[in-house]
């Protein structure tokens, strides 16, 4: 299994993130009650999309209970529960999927709270589901992104610049859709744009990225 770790500096990061949504205002009520509007800008969309949209947008935060606070509030604000949260060898975490189809997953790399209840987020990734992640993964590279861990094929992680709101994972697109509980047909739209600090390009699998004053 290759594993590789680096530190350069990262010439391109993810700037934002646009979720295309059918109705931007109870999306936007939605955010607002999940504790996520930060991360996210949204904009209208009717493009066709069906199944599993190729991605998910993770939270990482302190504990358990934090992670079972954002679960509810997400359910609160009218998400569906995909995975219910539950312990697991890696910690504790679930899934839910927002009322305009993006599906979210909340962890956290703890088995037990130490500390009290916060809607603080520690870090929010957006993973994508690829066909090939090594092919991927070196397109990426090619566009000014500095690889942090890698695992082979089956997954790779990117660093970024620390004004950068989101991080850049890679995963196999099956088994990203495995990890959620979803199945991994989909066809249409992602119904996502990823606003960068390069110029405009589209990637293998089709994600959309533009550049920041876009």
């Amino acid at each position: 299994m290759e594993f590789m770790t680096t530190t350069t500096a990262s010439t391109t990061s993810i700037a934002s993130v646009t979720l295309e949504v059918a109705d931007v205002e109870a999306a936007r009520r939605f955010y607002t009650g999940f504790g996520v509007d930060a991360y996210i800008r949204l904009r209208e969309s009717t493009e066709n999309t069906s199944g599993f949209r190729g991605f998910t947008l993770a939270l990482t935060v302190s504990g358990p209970a934090t992670v079972d606070a954002f679960l509810d509030a997400a359910v609160d604000a009218g998400a569906e529960v995909i995975k219910p949260a539950a312990k697991s060898l890696w910690g504790y975490g679930g899934v839910v999927q927002a009322p305009d189809g993006t599906i979210w997953k909340v962890a956290t790399s703890a088995k037990k709270d130490t500390g009290p209840v916060t809607r603080e987020i520690d870090e929010v990734v957006l993973l994508l589901g690829v066909d090939d992640v090594k092919a991927t993964k070196r397109f990426y590279v090619e566009r000014g992104l500095t690889v942090g861990r890698s695992f082979g094929g089956k997954y790779a992680e990117f660093t970024s610049g620390a004004s950068s709101p989101v991080e850049l994972a890679l995963y196999k697109r099956r088994g990203l859709a495995k990890d959620l509980g979803v199945p991994v047909d989909g066809t249409g739209s992602h119904r996502v744009v990823i606003g960068c600090t390069a110029g405009a390009f589209v990637d293998p699998d089709g994600f959309v990225w533009k550049a920041a004053a876009d």
